[in-house]
């Protein structure tokens, strides 16, 4: 099976370390880079004591997790030239109204030295293709690269069933999220918005996943440079389409943006979630709304 997977998700490649020398007198350095076998793409430089973890390493520890979880392989991908690799395996469904949630956990690896063997969530909304991936930087779930990573599966296990429990709480926001109306606000939703200083949670997620700053004001459309005003028109699009399809509710609301990341964000929608900015401000937006209706 592991292998398989890594034929279809094209990681059926390894990495040799070589000794980088200078180029004046060829003479070698303490540092070594790490480069690709089939076409000799160089992936990162660092020095002597770094170990790759090659890709067929990590399928193998993550077909033990597989069998000993009973989360099934599902698939994965590289980004830019194979700097940072993902597989993911499957977790559960969720039904949301008329809709489906899928789940997946997320394994995420690097050979430039921008992450190291890490685990998060994401999810999969069936009916418009959204995503919504946990942000490596708020990934707790980080295993360093050694020679004796292959004898903590044990600990990795222990590590997953967190990321797994994190998910269920995701599943419960969401559930109670399409409850939730934002046409017909609660007395105590406008109040927790007031507090913040939103006249509604519309105004509050734009704001956030905008970073706007002090001086700039949705309501002063002069206030924003060309650029959050084009990102504003296109998240205000889709918001509206997504709450009509989802009967005006706060689930609805939170799908307009993440139709928007994934569909109309430039680049590789999954290395956006996954190591991007407004995958971090999409986490971020979530996790306030969460607040306002606990």
């Amino acid at each position: 099976m592991e292998k398989s997977i890594l034929v279809k998700a094209d990681l059926d490649w390894a990495v040799r370390s070589e000794r980088l020398v200078t180029a004046e007198s060829n003479i070698e350095t303490e540092n070594i880079a790490i480069v690709r076998t089939d076409n000799n793409a160089i992936l990162g430089v660092h020095g002597k004591g770094y170990h790759p973890l090659q890709n067929s390493e990590m399928m193998e520890i993550l077909d033990r997790i597989s069998g000993k979880m009973d989360l099934p392989l599902h698939k994965g991908g590289y980004f830019g030239e194979g700097q940072k690799v993902y597989v993911q395996l499957k977790t559960k469904d969720q039904r949301v109204n008329n809709d489906t949630v899928k789940g997946y956990l997320t394994c995420v690896n690097s050979f430039d030295g921008s992450t190291s063997l890490a685990f998060g969530h994401s999810n999969l909304t069936i009916s418009c293709q959204n995503t919504f991936f946990a942000n490596y930087r708020e990934m707790a779930n980080k295993v360093r690269h050694t020679q004796k990573m292959h004898e903590r599966i044990d600990l990795i296990c222990m590590q997953i069933e967190d990321v797994l429990r994190a998910e269920e709480k995701i599943f419960e926001q969401i559930i109670k999220m399409d409850s939730i109306s934002i046409n017909e606000p609660s007395a105590v939703l406008l109040k927790s918005l007031k507090a913040k200083g939103f006249a509604s949670v519309k105004d509050l997620a734009l704001t956030r996943i905008l970073n706007l700053e002090k001086e700039e004001r949705l309501a002063d459309l002069s206030s924003l440079s060309t650029r959050k005003k084009n990102i504003l028109s296109d998240l205000e699009v889709n918001i509206m389409g997504e709450v009509q399809d989802k009967g005006g509710n706060l689930w609805g609301l939170f799908s307009g943006i993440t139709k928007y990341t994934t569909h109309q964000l430039k680049g590789d929608s999954n290395e956006n979630k996954l190591f991007g900015v407004y995958g971090r401000r999409e986490r971020e937006v979530f996790a306030e709304l969460g607040q306002l209706i606990s």
